[in-house]
């Protein structure tokens, strides 16, 4: 990993990778895997185009593989420009094809382990888990067409970020959106609340004051629907998902302590067979003029929020502070300044101005380089000279650093802002500080340096009370808080779809030919910001048996893009499973297609039979037979239509049912399979030969408000009017196109009705979860379950 390279290699892909290694050692779970993008770059190292790399354990000697594919998992999916690496804010349009190909491999895996464990039925994963935005859109839509839980961590959120750099007032809020992407990437999280049963913070503060600004989480109505729940009371159909904090673990076999005495003094008489000192001692010690001064260590990226500028002027400004202790500063790997991206860039040539105007030369030390496995070391280091650890950042979300130097003994100066005050409460080995003051900084700082007794007293407390930050310690209580999550499975009962000349030998092979296997879609209803086409709802970014998705694009030898973790939990007697129903008579014609095609229409002009949504599907199916190449093609019709306009506008035209295989009707909300039988038939028997998918049915049930749902909807519908000398409604609902999972609303003025994200935005704030969406240029709104649309139909 190359940790610190830039923005997206922070301490949120270490943090993933050592949960996917510490989950997999639990006795509960039997395969973890974590994905991210693939990447072929002479940018990055080798092993990021790797297709699947096993993580090793570590030095845990008691541990005993359970099978051939057990353990923890980097899965790498190719998605997006293949030979590049992009940051994540590039990478949201490619979303889609990622969840095409990480779906593939699932589905494959999934009959590998019912081949080794499930007694030859497939075995799902039990969690789809979300790290970062990007990753909460992909486990988003992973867990809707797999029909499985769905756990999410945000580490960074968008709005916070937002209000952050609004107060800075550098930028305006379209400057911020061009740089970050940020309106896609609060779209992302909001999507994230929709479908996940359970937030993972770091902290409380994190879920009162940042979970707090987002449209689908209220703390007040969080707790009257629990208790509302308690008294087995409805709840009209609000639901919100569940919160729970767990700060993070650390991996403690790399900690090694420097013996002290009673006094704090380092002990002399310490072993003299010890090894030499490492090498990044020495490039740190060569910047100082007197190395023996206590070392004050920050370590972080050179970003603006984390605020390492107002550090280097607090020290350069304090005299006592600069007599006493030196001043290290670890920011990341670099070259080149100019090869820095230019927010980095800048922030860092700040720092080398600030120190050529304080003249500090022999007191602060910024290295170039150094590697992950110095970190522990340099930590070390600091102690050794009774040092102090400081985080000055605005706001830090939760501060695994200090979960790190306190682990080696260092006592700690943090920002009061974010995770820091839940950490200081439990090990109370430091102080807490307003990152916007300096001389506070400065104030803290020289308090501990120069305070023997009050430093050793900080030292004594982190490392008594650091084994509540263990990654076992994480571990139970994660797996015990996704035990409680309702366990849900795809509604289909076989996977005869998955070709059955997969290697079932090797894991490595789950892989093989993604690029052939997946599915590219191009979706309808609204255009995305940023040039990738959304379906009804916005499909969301960053990343599951447990899965763990996280943020593409981060080397963690692949880029920061997906980190999900999947969790296949080891099952007992296969036999307590019960009958398995075999639905495989439903669509055979489907299944023995060399090609698919879809055609996906919304809007009939009838006045035009040519350019119509008829006109369409018959010079498409026409062009079709005269290819002499196109072999078994079957056809799919997906549209908004309900199915019985539909058969009627093909009746219309006398085309065969028998020409399509399914149509995915009203926006996504059904599915039919078909028999030969003519269209006209159909209509005027009655008894048609399509057969809705009942499974499809139950599939995209999860969280959909109905009758609680369908009144908000008529009371909002009711409300729209136009004004004018006669007010009228505009919006009234069209009972004879609403089905069991879809609301059907007539528009008479599309121009008056607010836009799609206002209506949502609406319905999350109270604690409603669905998609809406307009059709038929706009003369229809549809309401349909979170689960469905009509790309995650066709997924499905």
């Amino acid at each position: 990993m190359e940790l610190g390279r830039d923005s997206d290699t922070g301490g949120q892909v270490k943090y993933v990778v050592e949960l996917a290694r510490a989950l997999a050692l639990m006795p509960e779970v039997y395969r973890v895997d974590l994905f991210t993008r693939q990447i072929c770059s002479p940018e990055v190292d080798s092993s990021y185009g790797e297709r699947s790399e096993m993580l090793t354990l570590g030095n845990n000697d008691g541990y005993v593989q359970r099978g051939e594919n057990s353990g923890a998992y980097i899965v790498r999916i190719p998605f997006g420009p293949k030979d590049e690496y992009i940051c994540k804010e590039l990478l949201w349009p490619h979303i889609q094809e990622f969840v095409d190909s990480a779906l593939s491999h699932v589905l494959i895996m999934s009959k590998i382990l019912g081949e080794e464990i499930g007694g030859g039925q497939p075995v799902w994963p039990y969690v789809i888990h979300g790290h970062y935005a990007d990753a909460g859109d992909a486990a988003s839509l992973l867990s809707g067409a797999l029909n499985v839980p769905m756990v999410f961590t945000g580490h960074s959120l968008g709005r916070n970020k937002l209000e952050q750099l609004l107060k800075q007032g550098r930028q305006s809020i379209d400057e911020i959106n061009a740089t970050y992407k940020i309106m896609r990437r609060i779209e992302a999280e909001e999507l994230s609340l929709d479908a996940s049963e359970l937030i993972i913070t770091s902290t409380r503060q994190e879920i009162e004051e940042q979970w707090g600004l987002y449209d689908g989480f209220d703390v007040k109505l969080d707790r009257v629907l629990r208790a509302r729940a308690k008294r087995n009371v409805s709840s009209h159909g609000r639901y919100m998902p569940g919160m729970v904090v767990i700060p993070p673990g650390m991996e403690f076999n790399v900690v090694e302590h420097e013996n002290f005495d009673t006094d704090g003094d380092i002990d002399v008489n310490g072993d003299a067979s010890a090894p030499p000192d490492p090498p990044i001692w020495a490039e740190i010690m060569r910047f100082f003029t007197n190395p023996r001064k206590p070392m004050i260590l920050a370590l972080a990226r050179p970003d603006p929020k984390k605020n390492m500028t107002t550090l280097v002027k607090a020290f350069g400004e304090s005299r006592p502070l600069r007599e006493l202790a030196n001043l290290t500063l670890i920011m990341g790997n670099r070259d080149d300044i100019d090869g820095m991206s230019s927010g980095n860039a800048a922030v860092l040539t700040t720092i080398l101005k600030l120190i050529d105007k304080y003249d500090l030369y022999g007191q602060v030390a910024y290295p170039k380089h150094h590697k992950q496995s110095d970190v522990p070391e340099i930590y070390r280091l600091a102690a050794k000279t009774k040092g102090v650890f400081i985080n000055p950042a605005l706001v830090e979300p939760f501060g695994l650093t200090l979960i790190e130097a306190a682990a080696h003994g260092l006592p700690i100066v943090a920002t009061k802002n974010g995770g820091p005050v839940d950490i200081h409460r439990v090990l109370d080995n430091g102080l807490l500080v307003d990152p916007h003051d300096q001389n506070a900084v400065a104030e803290a700082l020289l308090r501990l340096v120069a305070d023997k007794q009050l430093w050793l007293k900080c030292r004594q407390n982190g490392l008594k009370n650091i084994h509540l930050f263990s990654w076992p310690e994480h571990c139970k209580t994660y797996l015990s808080r996704i035990a409680l999550c309702r366990i849900r499975h795809p509604q289909w009962q076989d996977i005869d779809n998955i070709d059955e000349s997969v290697d079932l030998d090797s894991q490595g092979d789950s892989l093989r030919d993604i690029q052939d296997i997946k599915l590219n879609f191009s979706l309808d209803g609204e255009q995305g910001e940023e040039g990738g086409s959304l379906d009804i709802a916005p499909d969301v970014e960053e990343g599951v048996a447990i899965s763990e998705y996280t943020s593409c694009n981060t080397p963690v030898a692949c880029e920061e893009i997906h980190r999900s973790t999947v969790i296949h939990r080891e099952l007992g007697d296969p036999s307590e499973k019960g009958d398995q129903n075999d639905n495989s008579n439903r669509f055979p014609v489907l299944r023995r297609r060399n090609r698919l095609f879809v055609i996906a229409v919304d809007y009939d002009n009838s006045e035009d039979k040519g350019t119509g949504l008829l006109g369409i599907v018959k010079g498409i199916i026409e062009a079709s037979r005269l290819d002499p190449m196109s072999g078994n093609i079957g056809f799919i019709l997906s549209t908004a239509l309900t199915i019985f306009e539909t058969l009627s506008l093909l009746a219309s035209g006398n085309m065969n049912l028998g020409d399509f295989d399914a149509f995915i009707c009203s926006s996504g909300s059904e599915i039919y399979y078909t028999g030969s039988s003519n269209a006209d038939d159909i209509i005027t028997s009655g008894n048609p030969t399509c057969t809705i998918d009942v499974d499809y049915v139950s599939h995209i049930d999860y969280r959909w408000g109905g009758e609680g749902l369908r009144k908000t909807m008529v009371r909002w519908a009711e409300s729209v009017i136009k004004k004018g000398e006669k007010a009228e409604c505009v919006v009234l609902e069209d009972k004879q196109r609403c089905n069991e999972h879809c609301l059907s609303f007539q528009v008479k003025d599309p121009t008056v009705v607010p836009t799609v994200d206002k209506l949502r935005k609406h319905l999350r704030m109270q604690g409603l979860r669905c998609h809406v969406g307009y059709c038929h240029k706009g003369s229809k709104l549809h309401v349909i379950p979170l689960l469905a649309s009509r790309s995650q139909a066709l997924r499905y």
